[in-house]
């Protein structure tokens, strides 16, 4: 038996693996700040064996709460990810399972791979309609990569999609495959509709270092994207400052910033009530989108997300806010889920890639409802 985390996005600490059903492991925080909460691990040579392993300190994760009615992702091939048994005593995570072969990977979510978004780049760059620009360079010197579709003229809306600046929040990234895949069928009406008429930009990974190095919420500076968008600096958040400068070179009409929720077990949106430029207009945006959204997934709702923010309490630092006041447009936070969705339950698979991917697609029949009113 052997735990193996000496992989791209892999994190865990082995505390002691003597016994199959007596394997103690530990989270590792991110690196250079004390966020604590993702971990992806290979088990090896457990085939048959009923294993146990517990995340001793679960308890002093950052969103420790987030693990009651969690349950863990495994996968044996790394293509399709399934959710195992899994307990939450308030101290520990125990994760029992009895592997059918003998490499099986345990993670908080399904991982992104390194080497599947490079061959998404390659596919994309191929179309014609598709340009692949490097608009910065991250801490550790990574190319952050933009795809953009559509033909370019000064007319155009802009419309924005970045995921994962918090590297954990795989799903992040699985919607924007999603998105890109579908902006790659020539053969779609919605596609064609909105391209004549938008050029859509995605960063599918804002943060290629800690999706790399295993961090739940960090850059390899210890920085929180997500709350550098103010005031970005050259050295602590460079992909923020990349990001921010080309859009103030192409403008936006509408931004999506991509995350998941530790906590909630729903898809939703989070806008930018809370900002000091927030009115009436961007109100009625803001309920086309959603209204949209929800009759366009199954898998999206309206009823529960975070509380709306009061007038003037936006926090600027993040990207929805951000943007949303900095360009006066349509900007929304999207959330996924880590746990099962609750409102569309799947006891094998929980929320998952395909389901993030499925969502991605629909975001652009939401967009395309939005068009005639972004400008107005």
């Amino acid at each position: 038996m052997d735990i193996d985390h000496d992989f791209d996005a892999g994190s865990i600490e082995v505390l002691s693996a003597d016994a199959p059903d007596d394997v103690a492991l530990a989270l590792r925080g991110d690196s250079d700040a004390g966020f604590r909460q993702w971990f992806c691990f290979r088990a090896l040579g457990l085939r048959g064996v009923d294993a146990r392993l517990s995340i001793v300190d679960a308890s002093e994760a950052t969103y420790p709460d987030a693990f009651d009615g969690y349950r863990v992702v495994a996968s044996y091939d790394r293509r399709r990810w399934f959710r195992v048994p899994t307990s939450y005593d308030g101290e520990r995570l125990v994760i029992e399972h009895t592997p059918r072969t003998d490499d099986v990977m345990y993670a908080y979510f399904a991982p992104y791979p390194l080497a599947r978004r490079e061959r998404l780049l390659r596919r994309a760059a191929r179309a014609p309609w598709v340009r692949h620009e490097v608009i910065g360079r991250t801490v550790l010197g990574r190319e952050l990569s933009m795809l953009s579709f559509g033909e370019e003229g000064r007319d155009k809306l802009q419309l924005w999609v970045v995921a994962r600046q918090h590297p954990g929040e795989t799903m992040a990234e699985w919607l924007a495959e999603g998105l890109v895949t579908r902006l790659l069928d020539d053969d779609d009406p919605t596609v064609a509709a909105v391209l004549s008429r938008a050029v859509v930009r995605i960063v599918p990974c804002m943060n290629p270092d800690g999706a790399s190095l295993g961090n739940h919420r960090t850059n390899a500076a210890g920085t929180d994207l997500n709350r550098a968008w103010l005031q970005p600096d050259a050295e602590l958040s460079p992909e923020v400052l990349a990001a921010r400068g080309r859009m103030e070179q192409t403008g936006v009409d509408a931004f999506l910033d991509v995350h998941g929720d530790e906590r909630n077990p729903y898809c939703f949106l989070a806008g930018a009530e809370g900002n000091p430029g927030y009115g009436e207009r961007l109100r009625a945006l803001e309920d086309l989108f959603e209204t949209s959204l929800c009759r366009q997934s199954p898998d999206f709702q309206a009823e529960y997300g975070y509380p709306r923010d009061e007038p003037g309490g936006g926090d600027l630092r993040t990207a929805n806010n951000y943007v949303g006041e900095m360009f006066d447009c349509l900007s929304f936070t999207v959330e996924m889920p880590f746990k099962d969705s609750a409102t569309m339950p799947d006891e094998v698979n929980g929320w998952s890639p395909e389901r993030s991917m499925h969502l991605g697609q629909a975001t652009l029949d939401a967009l395309e409802e939005c068009l005639d009113a972004l400008r107005e």
